[in-house]
């Protein structure tokens, strides 16, 4: 299947075309429909689209990494250009989020800024899913994945409000889509809340290869600690990957580190990247 991935919603822009948002949003296209993975923080998607000239009436399908602002945010607006369309999620994408900010233990909310009901009188088709889906032939969403990494760990910033009670946000609802490829998988990555060695062992336990051609997206390697950084990249190094091309929560410090290691291997998917095959 032929496939190009398109980043159209990333903190940072890599040419002179586009504008960079706190968020994440990829177009990816292929011999069996256009999709869209995650919609940004709501500032850039469409115009960065159009600046790319990537058509986002052609979408079939929405994919939704998880419920936060910066990854759903620009949703309505993608909504009003294509109508209705299916968007894929886990049932817990509309939760209250709250983020306690550092330096001051200010709390900042962090939930998709908008209402299901809203969403629907534009057009989305809510498909709601826990599990490990097919969605074609070769592309799959992980559903909730398994947290098995001893040094993963849930970012202690990050709270959600369930039953009236608050709690540290665990991120059932964090997923990532697979497509398979002949050059191998490619794994797109939202913000790694599950963690990033859980997810790809999650994957290659359920597609039944280890070959990557490529994983890419957000890593949330940026929230880890110096011990966690290290040993996600010695694991990383014993696995089949061909390109690792971070973006978005993986910070300039990860990033860097990643370069080191992995070389010609090692992109940045800012405003504008484009992997295909």
């Amino acid at each position: 299947m032929k496939t190009r991935i398109t980043i159209l919603s990333e903190n940072l822009v890599g040419r002179l075309v586009g504008s960079g948002e706190h968020g994440f949003s990829a177009f990816i296209e292929t011999d069996q429909g256009n999709y869209l993975f995650d919609t940004g923080n709501g500032h850039a998607v469409v115009s960065n689209s159009l600046a790319l000239h990537k058509d986002l009436r052609s979408i079939t399908k929405i994919f939704l990494s998880h419920g936060h602002y910066d990854h759903t945010g620009g949703l309505p607006e993608v909504l009003k250009m294509i109508g209705n369309v299916d968007v894929h999620a886990h049932p817990h994408v509309f939760l209250d989020r709250i983020a306690v900010v550092k330096d001051n233990g200010n709390e900042v909310r962090r939930f998709i800024p908008f209402k299901k009901s809203y969403l629907e009188s534009l057009g989305a088709n809510f498909i709601l899913n826990r599990d490990f889906i097919q969605i074609n032939g070769e592309m799959f969403l992980t559903g909730e994945v398994p947290r098995e990494t001893l040094f993963e760990k849930p970012d202690p910033r990050l709270f959600v409000e369930m039953d009236g009670k608050t709690t540290q946000d665990i991120f059932l609802d964090d997923q990532s889509l697979i497509i398979e490829t002949d050059k191998g998988l490619i794994l797109i990555l939202g913000c790694a809340h599950s963690g990033m060695i859980n997810i790809i062992n999650h994957v290659v336990r359920k597609i039944g290869k280890e070959k990557f051609h490529a994983i890419m997206g957000g890593t949330h390697f940026d929230f880890l600690t110096p011990e966690q950084l290290e040993k996600s990249i010695e694991t990383l190094k014993r696995m089949d990957i061909e390109k690792i091309g971070v973006s978005h929560c993986t910070g300039m410090r990860a990033a860097v580190r990643l370069h080191q290691e992995f070389g010609e291997r090692f992109f940045y998917g800012c405003v504008g990247s484009v992997l295909e095959l």
